[in-house]
C-alpha cells in the first residue's frame, strides 16, 4: 500500500467538522480522485467516523483504506465497538482500519461524567476484549476495569487497529500489540527520538517487526503565511490545553508548536512532509489547514498535482 513518494501512505485527513455523510462523501471522492492511498474521519463533536466512512465505499474504489482518527474509548464497550467495525468492514470490503485511544480527561469527566481512573488499564482491558471479537474468535476476558464474555455473528475480515499513544506504557503496549500508532500533533524529531524508540521496545519485546506509525500533518499552501499560521496557533492552543500533548509537544523544541504546520509553498510543505518520512513515520494523514477557500483550493490542487504525477 506504500506510495512511492517517500516510501510512505498518503492519507487524507477528512477533517473535524464533517457535519453530513454528504460532505464525507465529497472527501473520500477527491482522496479517490487525487490519488491517495486511504481516507481518516476524525471523531470530534460531528458525523460518526465508522458510520459515515461506512457510508462511502462505492464512492472510492481505489482508496486502499478508510480508518478512524480516532474513536474514543471511555463511554464505550469492546462489544459494541466491534459490532460497528465489523459492520463497517463488511460495507468496505476489508478496507476499514480502527483508529481508537483512551480519550482525554477533559472528554471523560466534564463531557460525560466519568472517572478517568487509570486510563492505561482500561485502554488493556477494552483491547484484550475487542481483538478476539474483530478477528471473529470468542472473548472471554475479566480485566481490571471491563469484562468483555462475547462472539459476534458477523461475518467480516479482521480489522486491524491503529492505537493514538503518547506516553511510554501505551506506546509500548501499541508496539506490543496492534498493527500501529496513530500520532496527533507530534513532529518528526519527537517521533525519531521519543515515539519510535518505545514502539521498538514493545514490539521488540513481542518478536514483532515495527507496526505502523501515523503521523497526522497539516498543510497549507498559501502566500498569506501570517493568515495560515494565526489559524496554526489557534489550533496549537486546544493541543496545549491538554497536558499529554503539551509534555510531547516541548520535546520538538519549538519556539511555537504551531510551527508544526507546514506553510508557505509546496516546495517548503513537500520539505516538511519528508522529514517526518525521514524520522520513520510508516503513513502521512494529511489535513489541509487553510484559513480562506482560496488557500484550501490551492493546497488541494498541489497534493493533486503531486500524486497524480
Amino acid at each position: 500500500m506504500a506510495h512511492d513518494r517517500f516510501g510512505v501512505r498518503w492519507g487524507l485527513a477528512g477533517g473535524t467538522t464533517l457535519a453530513t455523510v454528504k460532505e464525507v462523501r465529497e472527501a473520500a471522492r477527491f482522496a479517490d480522485a487525487s490519488g491517495f492511498d486511504g481516507l481518516w474521519v476524525s471523531h470530534a463533536m460531528a458525523v460518526d467516523p465508522i458510520v459515515a466512512l461506512a457510508c462511502v465505499g462505492a464512492e472510492a474504489p481505489n482508496l486502499k483504506e478508510f480508518g478512524t482518527s480516532v474513536v474514543p474509548l471511555y463511554g464505550r464497550h469492546p462489544i459494541g465497538l466491534a459490532q460497528q467495525a465489523m459492520t463497517a468492514q463488511t460495507a468496505l470490503g476489508g478496507r476499514f482500519t480502527l483508529g481508537i485511544g483512551a480519550a482525554s480527561k477533559q472528554q471523560a469527566e466534564d463531557r460525560m461524567g466519568l472517572a478517568w481512573d487509570r486510563p492505561f488499564s482500561f485502554t488493556r482491558d477494552f483491547v484484550d476484549g475487542l481483538q478476539p471479537l474483530l478477528a471473529g474468535q470468542a472473548a472471554h476476558v475479566v480485566g481490571d476495569q471491563l469484562t468483555t464474555r462475547a462472539k459476534l455473528d458477523i461475518a467480516a475480515p479482521n480489522t486491524p487497529i491503529l492505537l493514538a499513544a503518547l506516553g511510554p506504557r501505551m506506546l509500548r503496549f501499541a508496539g506490543e500489540r496492534v498493527e500501529g500508532t496513530t500520532l496527533g500533533q507530534c513532529g518528526p524529531r519527537t517521533i525519531a527520538t521519543y515515539v519510535l524508540p518505545h514502539l521498538d521496545a514493545g514490539a521488540e519485546a513481542a518478536g514483532r517487526d515495527r507496526p505502523r506509525v501515523m503521523a497526522l500533518v497539516r498543510v497549507c499552501v498559501t502566500e498569506d503565511r501570517s493568515g495560515a499560521f494565526a489559524l496554526a496557533q489557534a489550533i496549537s492552543a486546544r493541543y496545549q490545553a491538554n497536558p499529554s500533548y503539551a509534555r510531547v509537544l516541548e520535546k520538538e523544541g519549538l519556539a511555537d508548536p504551531a510551527n508544526l504546520h507546514l506553510i508557505g509553498t509546496w516546495q517548503e510543505v513537500l520539505d516538511g512532509l519528508a522529514a517526518y518520512a525521514e524520522a520513520g513515520v510508516s503513513d502521512l494523514r494529511i489535513e489541509v489547514s487553510a484559513h480562506t477557500e482560496a488557500a484550501r483550493d490551492s493546497t488541494r490542487m498541489a497534493l493533486a498535482e503531486y500524486l497524480r504525477s
